[in-house]
């Protein structure tokens, strides 16, 4: 997958994309990355629909059929999930430069 221009993630999109793991409705979005994020991010109602329709026209989420026509469920796709991965490796190897690993001194 090549470079996409939404990389690297925002804060507020990594919770998002890994809340849509499992299928929710905008409501319970806002909810579960308040929790994930130990309420460190809260989403506004306009940036999460922004963000919503961003996340459809990339073709990371769906809107998954269900029965209450109030309600959009949304959830990640492949592609997602795949963002998601190149996100962690990225972040992964962030994190192993604290740890002292990879990096060199002698460059």
């Amino acid at each position: 997958m090549s470079r996409h221009k939404l990389l690297p993630l925002t804060e507020t999109m990594h919770y998002m994309l890994l809340a849509l793991r499992e299928p929710l409705h905008g409501y319970a979005i806002m909810q579960k990355v308040e929790v994930m994020s130990k309420g460190q991010v809260r989403i506004a109602a306009g940036t999460l629909y922004g963000a919503i329709e961003n996340l459809l026209k990339y073709k990371w989420i769906v809107l998954v059929p269900t029965d209450d026509p109030r309600r959009k469920v949304y959830k990640l796709t492949n592609e997602g999930l795949a963002i998601l991965q190149i996100e962690q490796e990225r972040l992964s190897h962030i994190l192993s430069l604290y740890e002292g690993g990879e990096y060199n001194e002698e460059i």
